[in-house]
């Protein structure tokens, strides 16, 4: 009697707390709201079994209690029970996997036309590119990749001297606009998420895997890295700014290329070791104090 007591209060509390709690889902801003109808079926069909199984154990601990007058009976299958339950969990695998198969090819089949942005995790920080003019991001290797070029970009092919390389984790995006986002490792595993666009990839060092999405509402969000990557994994956060299309081209138009960066970075080396020569031809002056 009191375990069935217990178990209908446990039913009756879980309800109650699912709809008091104030943990939801963040306001969506992309058009992956079929993403959260899909969750939604899930839970409700899990949560009337979660609920229809403890109410039915409660049952049976109160009508199937111990009596000393009662006899068990030996029955060792039941058809018409098993068809019944056949029946049942198809239908409810049927209703939960059909809606996400359907947003997973949703999901995986990038619409002509969409912008496509190279994401770079590293630990512990992003990097974006875009392509240039042309519209095409230029080749890389692993092999290439240093302090100046943090995304290995093949200097010698033409179509990446226009690329757009942002080695900051602020990434801008233009509003209503579909985005397919390329995503790159350079050392361990990474995921990057922002909840309100409800899109999230695996990023696997090697491989080059993606999303894509477009965003619906302006505003600034948090792209977080969803898998452990090491101990400064907690500061691996982004910031992703969706603009109006005009904002946006003001914002890409003040980047630099890749030709100007490994100018800009070839004049600093250059005037670096100016400043060392300059140090040890003259060891008794400040140059040489400030260099070593």
């Amino acid at each position: 009697m009191y375990v069935a007591v217990a178990l209908v209060l446990v039913t009756l509390g879980t309800v109650v707390f699912h709809l008091v709690n104030p943990w939801w889902f963040t306001p969506i801003a992309s058009n992956w709201g079929f993403i959260d109808t899909t969750i939604d079926i899930t839970f409700w069909v899990t949560g009337t079994v979660f609920i229809a199984v403890l109410l039915f154990t409660a049952w049976c601990t109160y009508k199937y209690r111990y009596d000393p007058n009662r006899r068990s009976v030996y029955e060792p299958e039941n058809k018409k029970l098993e068809w019944w339950l056949i029946g049942l969990t198809t239908i409810g695998v049927i209703i939960m996997l059909a809606p996400g198969l359907v947003a997973w090819n949703e999901f995986v089949t990038v619409p002509k036309g969409a912008a496509e942005v190279e994401v770079l995790a590293k630990q512990w920080s992003w990097g974006y590119r875009f392509p240039g003019k042309d519209g095409v991001l230029g080749k890389t290797s692993v092999k290439l990749i240093d302090d100046d070029n943090v995304f290995g970009v093949d200097p010698k092919d033409a179509k990446g001297q226009d690329d757009v390389v942002i080695d900051d984790s602020e990434l801008h995006l233009p509003l209503d606009k579909p985005v397919k986002l390329l995503f790159r490792s350079t050392d361990v595993l990474h995921n990057f998420f922002v909840p309100q666009f409800r899109a999230k990839m695996d990023i696997i060092p090697g491989t080059v895997t993606y999303y894509w999405f477009t965003p619906t509402k302006v505003g600034t969000y948090n792209a977080l890295c969803f898998e452990l990557c090491g101990t400064g994994h907690y500061l691996m956060r982004g910031t992703v700014i969706i603009d109006k299309e005009n904002d946006f081209k003001a914002w890409l138009a003040e980047q630099p290329t890749f030709e100007k960066s490994m100018k800009e970075a070839a004049r600093a080396a250059n005037q670096g070791f100016a400043k060392l020569e300059s140090g040890q031809a003259k060891p008794g002056n400040e140059n040489s104090k400030r260099v070593f």
